[in-house]
């Protein structure tokens, strides 16, 4: 077969076999089809297909196939990561920015805390192994050294580490979270509303840190000379949106993402930060509403789910065994424990109904898809190893999967839902 032949094939695998397991399995409850595709892209990548098919996985998924997989994944992940930003509702946040601030500080802080601990275990324990050991023979080292070397990524700063996997565990997944509020009839209600406020500022925060993870000292110029030149262009692309018809809008806004994607990724920084900021600077209200909800489905139904498989290709947890389902569950514990203890202490604060706290807490648990793109960011920039991608990519899923069903019971009894 030829490399076209291959590819379509390829595509066959990705579309079919998530969909059948999603529809025939009845998986809807506590794992939407979207949960499904990236639970999809694990199982096909090495560490399952690979490994119980190498042949096969090897003639499907060869290197003129994936590195076309991949460009068609980073396009889907730019418009996604776009729309995101464009999703932003900045001004609400404002005009509430007392409540709002409390809360979504409080919402990113405990968690991102509580990973970081995690994470600062992790680096801790390979340091102090290698410390022990080195007594003990050039073998022992050479092992320490390997450990250290599993999570964190060579040339990495430890800083660097710790905040990027704490703040992995503080992340919201604002396009999965409005996927959801929609199924729970909650999007338009002032609960919904809020708790989009909330989110929504968390999303800068997340943005904000990555650029400081990710600055380079090296090109810091470059990134300087980025950040101006957006600074500048900012103001001509919101003059010229405003005065063109809307239906040249669509075209100007592509012409602005790839530029400014472009222009992060020349300066060092990672092309999805500059795919966040063009949106993050786009007004919603430029669109028409319902227009901007199915290009977020769309790219969602035709071009996220090679995202899900480029992903699962990433995946490995040969190296690290059991020690990465450890990681992940120590993540997992400290993602949902964190999040529910800052909104706790949040409702104290501000005086919230009973109830009401624990209901947000868990919606703001939706960590699928942005958290996935936050960690493939930190992957390509060496930040973290395949290990601890794969160990983060687990608790993603498994923090998302828990969404509906624990918050489901929690409206009913709020009188919320029927």
């Amino acid at each position: 077969m030829n490399t076209t032949e291959i590819f379509l094939i390829a595509l066959l695998i990705i579309f079919t076999a998530p969909y059948l397991l999603w529809r025939l399995g009845r998986t809807d409850y506590w794992a939407p089809l979207v949960v499904v595709q990236i639970v999809g892209g694990i199982l096909l990548g090495p560490g399952v297909l690979g490994a119980a098919y190498p042949d096969y996985y090897a003639f499907v998924f060869n290197p003129k196939v994936v590195q076309s997989l991949n460009g068609i994944a980073w396009w889907a992940v730019i418009l996604f990561v776009w729309l995101a930003g464009v999703e932003l509702d900045l001004r609400d946040a404002w005009r509430k920015r007392g409540e709002t601030s409390i809360t979504a500080g409080l919402a990113l802080f405990t968690p991102l805390l509580a990973g970081a601990g995690v994470a600062a275990l992790l680096v801790w324990n390979g340091g102090e192994a290698l410390a022990t050991t080195a007594s003990s023979g050039l073998a022992a080292e050479t092992d320490a050294r390997a450990m250290h070397s599993l999570w964190m990524g060579a040339g990495t700063a430890p800083w660097q580490f710790v905040l990027g996997v704490g703040m992995s565990c503080a992340v919201t997944a604002l396009p999965i979270l409005v996927l959801f509020l929609e199924r729970l009839a909650l999007l338009r209600q002032p609960l919904g509303q809020r708790i989009l406020r909330y989110a929504s500022l968390d999303d800068i925060a997340i943005w904000g840190v990555l650029a400081l993870i990710l600055m380079d000292w090296n090109r810091v110029g470059r990134q300087l000379l980025f950040l101006a030149g957006f600074a500048v262009l900012v103001t001509l692309f919101r003059w010229g949106m405003r005065r063109i018809p809307m239906a040249d809008r669509w075209y100007a806004s592509l012409i602005w993402l790839a530029a400014c994607a472009w222009g992060a990724d020349w300066s060092g920084l990672h092309f999805m930060v500059g795919a966040f900021l063009a949106g993050a600077v786009t007004d919603s209200d430029w669109f028409d509403r319902d227009s901007l909800d199915k290009l977020r489905h769309h790219v969602l139904l035709v071009m996220m789910p090679v995202f899900f498989l480029s992903t699962g290709l990433r995946t490995q947890w040969a190296a690290g065994g059991v020690q990465v389902f450890l990681a992940a569950g120590g993540l997992l514990a400290a993602a949902v424990v964190g999040k529910l203890v800052g909104l706790r202490i949040a409702g104290k604060f501000l005086g919230w109904a009973p109830g009401e706290a624990s209901l947000i807490g868990w919606l703001l648990q939706t960590k699928a898809l942005i958290m996935i793109i936050f960690a493939n960011i930190l992957l390509d920039k060496a930040v973290i190893t395949p290990t601890t991608f794969t160990a983060l990519l687990l608790m993603a899923v498994g923090s998302t999967m828990l969404t509906i069903p624990v918050v489901t019971p929690k409206l009913r009894k709020m009188g919320l839902l029927p």
